[in-house]
């Protein structure tokens, strides 16, 4: 039995032999509440194991930010703010249902998910498809909703660091507003707070990205120039954010989360900023070492897809090598939805750790 716990909306399911079961709709996650938080977290799972035809052998799901995991003891979250001064969660789950409990954050299982089953091996798929030798075996992924975070997969394997706190993507310096962490910025809020500023209206006003992307659109009445800078104000805070980590990372991004679905208002600015200029005394320099590419845009796929090797000679040889002098990254969506990726990347955390 699986959970992506938000700061919004608890989204439970159930997972077989790899394969999704069934999702349940989302049941309010209450946030601020403490004890009707831990109650609709209980009635959620109940409602998931009287639906399964066989006994479920472990429970593991998603928590937002950084927290004991290895034990199950959530300490302070700022989307989650009734859990304050340590809640032994995991625990209390094993006594109610007699299963174990594994915890993870989100957005680390999301990019887990997207690794084994989603977007990675959709673009290796693609490459492999194209003729291309290349193959990608890094993936980092960020989740943008409530709030802004992120996940790193290197090989198969999920990094967690010492402190079950890598990959804390969310607490990076902001671009746009020095003074913030980026997450203030990549959220829900941070857009609104965008809209508000290039709109001339409180934040309080702002409507949620959905009317704001409509707006954007020309789908809703509004102030669609206002809409259009907000998501791109977003795509270029996350953009940087992405490319400071890159410099660690080299790889693929997997993006997902509730304020995905727009991505055409921010992808464009989110991958020029991954590309952007910083100047030197010599020149201008590149941001990343290597060009990054909009998975999503089929001219920049095509151009990411191609073969540029050549043959090269061995010195002091009549013989050649393949080499190829290009070196690429690349950004797309979610390819299984993001409750699914965090979903499968559960039950792999937790298949993982029952086998050892």
């Amino acid at each position: 039995m699986t959970l992506d716990a938000g700061g919004t909306f608890l989204k439970f399911s159930a997972i077989q032999g790899g394969k999704l079961l069934f999702h349940l709709s989302g049941i309010p996650s209450e946030a601020d509440k403490l004890d009707h938080c831990l109650h609709n977290i209980i009635q959620g799972f109940e409602q998931v194991r009287q639906r399964l035809s066989t006994p479920p052998v472990a429970i593991s799901f998603a928590f937002p930010g950084p927290t004991d995991y290895r034990r199950g003891i959530v300490r302070d979250l700022p989307n989650l703010p009734g859990f304050r001064g340590g809640v032994a969660l995991g625990p209390m789950l094993e006594e109610h249902f007699g299963v174990p409990v594994f915890i993870n954050n989100d957005g680390d299982l999301f990019a887990y998910g997207e690794a084994l089953e989603g977007f990675l091996p959709y673009v290796n798929g693609l490459l492999e498809q194209a003729g291309s030798a290349r193959r990608y075996r890094n993936l980092m992924g960020v989740t943008l909703g409530t709030g802004f975070g992120g996940g790193l997969v290197s090989n198969g394997h999920l990094f967690l660091g010492d402190n079950a706190s890598g990959m804390e993507i969310g607490l990076l310096r902001n671009k746009l507003e020095p003074s913030r962490n980026v997450e203030q910025s990549a959220s829900i809020n941070g857009l609104r707070r965008f809209f508000a500023q290039a709109a001339g209206i409180p934040f309080e006003d702002a409507p949620d990205p959905k009317v704001i992307a409509g707006i954007a659109l020309g789908e809703s009445a509004g102030n669609a120039a206002a809409a259009r800078e907000a998501y791109r104000c977003l795509g270029e805070t996350v953009g940087d954010a992405i490319a400071q980590a890159m410099t660690l990372v080299d790889g693929l991004v997997v993006i997902g989360g509730g304020v995905s679905g727009a991505a055409p208002l921010f992808m464009p600015a989110l991958v020029d900023a991954m590309n952007g200029i910083f100047p030197t005394p010599d020149g201008p320099r590149r941001r990343l070492f290597s060009q990054a590419f909009n998975l999503e845009d089929p001219i920049q796929l095509e151009s990411f897809l191609a073969d540029h090797s050549q043959q090269i000679p061995i010195p002091n040889s009549s013989k050649t090598v393949r080499y190829d002098p290009t070196t690429r990254v690349a950004a797309g969506l979610t390819r299984l939805g993001t409750s699914q990726s965090v979903a499968i990347g559960a039950y792999a955390y937790a298949i993982d750790a029952l086998s050892l």
